[in-house]
């Protein structure tokens, strides 16, 4: 099982052929030319973890749920180099606004002149530092339910106490995205069969964040306030509407 995995693509397809298919037939044409040069920047700058970043694919998703929801509010919880900040920020009115928040800039500034070429970086307002503190001064500062849309790509480990503070910041009938919750197939597996190929350092962190991802499925799942899809586009990624 170890194999299927080993070159830790955040797509979970099993037909490497389909993927090229699906890629070069649909979404490299369709993809933005500052997100394709922001792309190949992030794998020049960071070879070994660029796949940080969300997929062509999912982003052209989320870019098209986001028109179609009108939303002009949205709030993103991790952003390493931008490339789904600058999707969303291209998808976005000229009027809308990002909140983006991350604990590093430095990767946020390799994407930073991609999105200022593109010329939507005055939609983005990017916060440094830790998300949950600053997520709850939202709610302090009277911000419940005013964002139209989240996207989540952060610290798996935290996604629920993400989830508790977010419901309330998101408008009722809004969305919230979490990715990576097929966790490069892994959740599929029994908690007693390794599935990472990795080394003995990199293992148990990867493996921890697999009983992570379980167990926000199974609560995302049975949560009232929400309709919630999980769907197999890239490394997978929930859809959860608040009903109230």
């Amino acid at each position: 099982m170890a194999n299927q995995q080993s070159s830790h693509t955040k797509n979970i397809l099993s037909s490497p052929a389909l993927l090229q298919y699906i890629m070069e037939t649909s979404a490299y044409p369709n993809e933005h030319e500052q997100l394709k040069e922001l792309r190949h920047a992030t794998m020049e700058k960071y070879p070994h973890t660029s796949l940080m970043n969300v997929p062509v694919d999912e982003a052209q998703l989320l870019s098209i749920i986001i028109k179609l929801m009108n939303a002009k509010n949205t709030l993103e919880v991790g952003v390493f180099t931008g490339y789904s900040l600058l999707s969303t920020a291209l998808a976005l009115p000229n009027d809308a606004k990002i909140v983006a928040i991350d604990i590093d800039r430095e990767a946020y500034e390799v994407g930073l002149p991609f999105i200022k070429k593109a010329g939507v970086d005055h939609k983005i307002d990017f916060v440094q530092g830790d998300a949950l503190p600053f997520l709850n001064d939202l709610l302090d500062k009277g911000k419940e339910g005013t964002f139209d849309f989240v996207f989540v790509d952060a610290d798996k480990q935290n996604y629920i106490n993400y989830h508790e503070t977010l419901i309330k910041l998101v408008k009722v009938g809004g969305l919230i995205a979490y990715d990576n919750t097929l966790w490069f197939g892994s959740i599929a597996y029994p908690d007693d069969v390794p599935f990472f190929d990795v080394s003995e350092k990199m293992a148990p962190l990867l493996e921890s964040i697999r009983a992570h991802t379980k167990t926000l499925n199974n609560y995302l799942a049975k949560d009232a306030r929400i309709e919630s899809s999980l769907l197999s586009v890239g490394d997978g990624v929930t859809l959860c509407r608040r009903k109230y």
